[in-house]
């Protein structure tokens, strides 16, 4: 399972990221949409490394907030 942080900044924004994959992080105008932007960019770095041959982690339940 990965785990995804949040954050609320002070500028209003929130951030979200993949524990396990820190380069993965998004910016939403509030939580959901950070979290949905983070959701969307590790399946998005999951397929891509599918279609080069790259190995991806095995998950039974993908996200947890």
């Amino acid at each position: 399972m990965l785990t995804i942080a949040t954050l609320h900044e002070p500028d209003g924004r929130w951030t979200a990221e993949i524990v396990e994959l820190p380069e993965i992080l998004a910016y939403g105008d509030g939580r959901e949409e950070a979290v949905a932007k983070v959701e969307a960019l590790t399946l998005r770095l999951f397929a891509d490394r599918l279609e080069h041959g790259h190995d991806v982690p095995e998950v039974h339940c993908l996200f947890a907030a």
